[in-house]
């Protein structure tokens, strides 16, 4: 008889629950969360047909953990999967959580989710890491301008050597000068670290077959290319080119119900990184690449009639589109 299964992580401890064909619940436990201890419990049910966990932080370690164990291991999206329990359900617990999900693995109502290899969650790490290590130098930045203004000196936009040839001004004010040069050990570390991070990013791509195809399009660095070579991994998941722009949510969401039918702003679903890195790589297409191809011309002829803002858009999705035919098909950029 088949058997499925649906397991609910947490961090320290995970709740499976085995159903047979039929629905009926035949045995459910709690296991630490890792891969040995959950196949280790599936394993006394003999042969489990299909067993589903949600997406998550412990996933993706958990669920390629599991298949090379020889487990098939389904991680399903949590938004869905949240809706669907919550009908089955009165009452959240991790064992109704876990029943639940069983219960989705037996009847194949769920939406799959393609768990990233380990190396394509390594470059998202560095990427991740460098964008909060921008972040927090853009914090310190905004601090020191706080705290000058306070004593009317103004050291307006920027970040480079006039930024920091104003802020020599600061050092004479009891007091301000002490808390800006705190401040300032503070940031120049950050840019080294950020430094640091742009070389390792750059000597990812440098290996990788993949970057320097993306890179081979105008407007398109070293940050966009392992970004997106990261975020779809392995292009075969995408049957069309097209669905990479609803991917990373540069489609307009649409609402229809009987007679009511409105198309909205984009949806802004999926990776938010990669989406602001298409976004930024557009703007360098319309306002910094001097070279004149038809990508370019087909967007300036959306600015002109619709404003520059939606023809940013308009390019990043078509961005996508182009940037994965090229990852599935292994060419390069023609202007």
């Amino acid at each position: 008889m088949k058997h499925y299964a649906g397991i609910d992580l947490s961090m320290e401890t995970s709740h499976v629950c085995v159903v047979d064909a039929a629905g009926r619940k035949i045995g459910t436990q709690c296991v630490d969360s890792t891969p040995e201890a959950i196949a280790a419990v599936l394993g006394r049910y003999g042969s489990v047909e299909r067993a589903v966990i949600e997406t998550g932080r412990m996933s993706p370690s958990v669920a390629l953990g599991l298949r090379e164990l020889g487990i098939a291991i389904v991680c399903i999206d949590a938004r869905q999967a949240h809706q669907s329990l919550k009908a089955m359900k009165a009452n959240k617990t991790d064992p109704h959580d876990a029943a639940g999900l069983a219960q989705l693995a037996r009847t194949g109502f769920y939406k799959e989710v393609h768990v990233k290899s380990p190396a394509a969650h390594g470059v998202r790490s560095v990427i991740t890491a460098r964008g909060h290590l921008v972040e927090a130098r853009v914090r310190l930045d905004n601090t020191i301008r706080g705290l000058c203004a306070t004593f009317g000196i103004r050291l307006g936009a920027g970040q480079g050597e006039r930024f920091l040839s104003r802020m020599q001004v600061a050092a004479s004010v009891p007091g301000l000068g002490e808390a800006v040069a705190s401040l300032l050990r503070a940031r120049e570390r950050l840019v080294e670290e950020i430094g640091q991070m742009d070389r390792q990013l750059k000597a990812i791509s440098a290996v990788s077959p993949a970057c320097q195809a993306l890179m081979s399009i105008p407007g398109v660095g070293v940050q966009t290319s392992a970004a997106f070579a990261a975020a779809v991994d392995d292009a075969s998941r995408f049957k069309r080119s097209r669905a990479a722009g609803a991917y990373f949510g540069l489609v307009p969401r649409r609402h229809q119900s009987g007679e009511l039918d409105w198309t909205g702003r984009i949806t802004k679903q999926g990776d938010g990184t990669v989406r602001k890195l298409l976004y930024e790589a557009a703007n360098s297409i319309l306002t910094r690449t001097r070279q004149s191809f038809a990508l370019k011309t087909w967007a300036l002829k959306i600015a002109k009639r619709r404003g520059l803002r939606k023809a940013r858009v308009a390019l990043a999705r078509r961005l996508a589109v182009i940037m994965h035919a090229m990852l599935r098909d292994g060419t390069l950029f023609e202007a």
